[in-house]
């Protein structure tokens, strides 16, 4: 399975490309799409073209993107808001499923903690797929969105082999909770 992890930004945007086979990991590519100084349309017609692109050449089954929270500037989240909307959309035209992780969700799955430095996410992402350097801080992040992808991947194929079982025994989940 190939995975394209997304790291969302106006200016830079991080994408970072790994084929999983087993409980294998392995780098594909990885970079960024940079919007030039322009109005907002362009930019956002710059990143969904970039993902469009990286779509068609590298052919994923699956996406990953980092969710965005509200920060302390309103104005800034909305913008940041606009281009994962672009990356997003991009996405669905490419046929690929989307996938949705938080920050925090992103450094326990990479690192194992939840409030990890960038140069922590940098090094995790350089030793679990055996670079032989430090990707940028966007493109690890990116990468590390599709790692964490992979590992919730598997984690949400096991629980759904439990499934057909439950329900023999009359066994359901509802809302987070075993209900027979």
């Amino acid at each position: 399975m190939r995975i394209l992890g997304i790291d969302p930004g106006l200016r830079v945007m991080g994408f970072g490309i790994i084929e999983q086979h087993g409980s294998q990991l392995g780098y594909i590519a990885s970079g960024v799409i940079k919007t030039a100084d322009a109005d907002l349309p362009h930019r956002l017609g710059t990143l969904f073209e970039g993902i469009s692109t990286l779509v068609r050449e590298y052919a994923p089954d699956q996406s990953a993107i980092e969710k965005v929270f509200v920060n302390v500037n309103p104005q800034s989240t909305l913008l940041l808001g606009q281009a994962r909307g672009a990356a997003i959309c991009a996405l669905v035209a490419g046929g690929l499923p989307v996938a949705e992780y938080t920050a925090l969700q992103l450094k326990q799955a990479v690192v194992g903690y939840g409030r990890a430095t960038k140069e922590q996410m940098q090094e995790m992402v350089m030793r679990l797929l055996k670079l032989s350097g430090r990707p940028g801080t966007d493109a690890a992040d990116a990468l590390g969105m599709a790692i964490c992808h992979a590992h919730a991947g598997v984690a949400v194929k096991a629980l759904g082999g439990l499934a057909p079982s439950l329900a023999k025994k009359g066994l359901r989940v509802r809302r987070g909770r075993l209900v027979g």
